[in-house]
């Protein structure tokens, strides 16, 4: 099979260590991307996986290519286009100081670019699954036109559709708010990928969850993914991801699916000495949807998700860089940490 995601990848700027900014005169330069680091996650468990972008014709996003094709990712559908890259600053917070991201996205590429600069008829070419998120959308106006025609696109092919609804309040400032963009694009999803927040924000569907308070109730998150169902009878499965945030260095992490028939709940992490937790959704999203492509059962490929996400969070960076035997190893139990010798 092969696996088509579409979305922007930036350049990450990161302050050294737990620093704040600029505390030294310098950032650790990296790329990342919802859809880039799915596709990632991907090829490092063997799947074929395109990458759909647009980048600008200069050496950075050049490098940003290479690296791509350094994890096996295929990059020959990126478009190159007028715009600039875009770029995320990000603080890594420690104990009880948060971490801090700033976008410096506007006009960049793939915003700028409308929906003839896509060639949908290549894109798809041998593609069985496409995966896009809500930050794409919330990019810019032809951004979302672009995303919206990509899922229309996908379903008319009879390709499975999966969407990370990913809301982020700081990327909606083009004059929509992202329910009437997203409830579009939901109608068209086989398999939703969400936390509470994505479902209030984006699909408009509240839950009586405070994930503040540091309990967690199975049984409300059996509801809220069950209206999601009710109101979009086309998706087939919905999975939640359940972190408890105690501080920045220490989560727990859970996550649950429904599939209409079935609701389960995952196997409990208790992440501490978080190394970077940026990236963890993705991380998810592309264990996620190997699982559901590889296992016999919707619970072991939700297993294989949470432990891919588990194990994201003790690497530095966007991308996470473990392979199947690795995140299996951890399902079966073995998160000693002791040296593999």
């Amino acid at each position: 099979m092969k696996v088509t995601t579409l979305g922007e990848i930036m350049l990450r700027l990161k302050s050294y260590g737990h620093e704040r900014f600029f505390q030294s005169p310098g950032f650790e330069a990296t790329f990342g991307g919802g859809e880039a680091n799915v596709c990632v996650s991907l090829a490092n468990y063997g799947m074929d996986t395109d990458l759909v972008t647009v980048l600008p014709d200069n050496a950075i996003a050049d490098e940003c290519i290479r690296q791509l094709r350094g994890f096996g990712v295929g990059t020959g559908k990126i478009i190159r286009g007028e715009g600039r890259m875009g770029i995320y600053f990000l603080e890594s917070g420690a104990d009880q100081r948060p971490s801090k991201v700033i976008y410096d996205r506007s006009y960049s590429a793939i915003a700028l670019a409308s929906v003839d600069a896509y060639d949908w008829d290549s894109i798809f070419k041998e593609t069985t699954w496409f995966h896009i998120t809500g930050i794409t959308p919330a990019i810019s106006q032809n951004a979302a036109d672009v995303s919206l025609a990509a899922v229309t696109e996908a379903k008319r092919r009879g390709i499975t559709v999966s969407c990370d609804l990913n809301y982020r309040k700081n990327l909606w400032k083009y004059g929509v708010d992202a329910k009437s963009v997203m409830t579009h694009i939901a109608e068209l999803t086989d398999v939703v990928i969400a936390n509470e927040e994505d479902c209030q924000k984006s699909l408009g569907i509240n839950a009586d969850v405070d994930v503040t308070s540091g309990i967690i109730d199975d049984r409300k998150y059996k509801d809220l993914t069950g209206k999601v169902m009710d109101s979009y009878p086309n998706v087939k499965k919905i999975a939640v991801t359940l972190r408890e945030s105690i501080s920045a260095d220490h989560n727990g992490w859970r996550a649950c699916i429904n599939n209409g028939k079935e609701f389960y709940v995952s196997r409990r992490y208790e992440i501490t000495d978080i190394i970077d937790r940026v990236g963890g959704g993705d991380s998810f999203a592309g264990g996620l949807i190997y699982g559901l492509n590889t296992y016999d059962s919707d619970s072991k490929a939700l297993e294989f998700a949470v432990a891919a996400s588990c194990l994201k969070h003790s690497i530095p960076g966007d991308f996470n860089r473990v392979s199947v035997s690795e995140v299996e190893s951890l399902m079966k139990g073995d998160g000693s940490g002791r040296v593999q010798r």
